[in-house]
């Protein structure tokens, strides 16, 4: 019968749960990849691709037709126009092709020519390519550094522990997984609510990966500690017994965090509000990826039985005899 905290044992349903999450958002990719002109697995803001945002607050009515005949004036025959807000309020999105800042502000008088701009309101974003290509970069290089220096200090931290890199890898394993999951749910979101990803989403992701890494390496060090106390016992045994006597550290810990995010998703400003939620996201991977990923695959590289089953079989037939 399956019991939730024989977490090392069931370990096989936690790996399913993580997969079919992951699964979705893979998913979720490849359906953006294939629809937006971009072909990229996410909606990507002006901080990743080059171009323009016009955001546009009418002080009267325009209709979309209008504002698309605008810019086709000036040889832009695609731009994606977005209304913001509610009708009455009269404020647009528009995102084009990269624009030179002269000709950016033809545009905007043209606009303004069309019905009087609430110029306060009213703003425009570019982004060079070279600029979007280092942003682009730096990210990438961000997340490399990153995830290395995770991999030497849980080796170094563990060096005295018997196979010491196993723990390392399989933390490392658990860090893509939760990066997986908060990047496909914010792709679904993409797909879904027109999301997109701008510079936050990367410090979401590299929040979520120190977080990650915190709450693991807890429990690492218990299972460090319970190994010398308890020669007598099973790998298996000890690494239960550390589970359970981190988890409410663990689980009071991600909650005040969690709880404290959800205020901010309600509350906050709308400019945070995809921020809080990746962050959320990521805190809720995190957490379930310590406890329910990183241990069981340090088990199960131990035991050589990635899902259980051997170990099962054994109990099993104990049972019977």
């Amino acid at each position: 019968m399956f019991n939730l905290f024989r977490i090392i044992e069931n370990r096989r349903y936690y790996f399913l749960v993580s997969l079919v999450v992951i699964a979705l958002g893979v998913a979720a990719m490849g359906y953006n990849v294939a629809t937006l002109p971009t072909r990229t697995p996410w909606r990507l803001s002006v901080d990743f691709l080059p171009g323009n945002r016009f955001e546009l607050k009418f002080t009267q009515p325009v209709s979309e037709d209008q504002i698309r005949s605008t810019f086709q004036a000036f040889g832009i025959t695609n731009p994606a126009i977005t209304r913001l807000g509610d009708p009455a309020e009269n404020t647009w999105q528009v995102r084009t092709v990269f624009i030179e800042g002269q000709r950016a502000q033809e545009i905007r008088a043209a606009l303004n020519r069309i019905a009087p701009l609430d110029e306060s309101s009213t703003q425009i974003q570019s982004v060079s390519p070279t600029v979007a290509a280092q942003v682009t970069q730096a990210a990438l290089i961000a997340v490399v550094v990153a995830t290395f220096a995770i991999l030497l200090f849980i080796w170094w931290s563990f060096r005295r522990a018997e196979h010491a890199f196993r723990y390392s890898i399989c933390a490392i394993v658990a860090l893509i997984h939760d990066i997986g999951i908060a990047a496909g749910i914010t792709a679904i979101f993409s797909a879904l609510f027109n999301w997109e990803i701008d510079a936050l989403f990367l410090t979401a992701m590299l929040t979520v990966m120190g977080f990650s890494i915190q709450d693991t390496i807890v429990v690492y060090d218990r299972i460090r500690e319970n190994l010398a106390r308890r020669r007598g016992e099973t790998f298996e045994t000890i690494v239960t017994r550390s589970l359970l006597e981190t988890l409410n550290r663990s689980l009071t810990t991600s909650l005040i965090n969690i709880l404290v995010l959800t205020a901010l998703l309600l509350f906050g400003g709308a400019s945070i509000k995809q921020f809080v939620a990746v962050l959320l996201v990521g805190m809720f991977a995190g957490t379930y990826s310590s406890i329910f990923i990183a241990v069981p695959l340090v088990v199960a590289w131990f035991e050589r039985d990635l899902l259980g089953l051997r170990q099962r079989a054994l109990s099993v037939a104990a049972a019977g005899r």
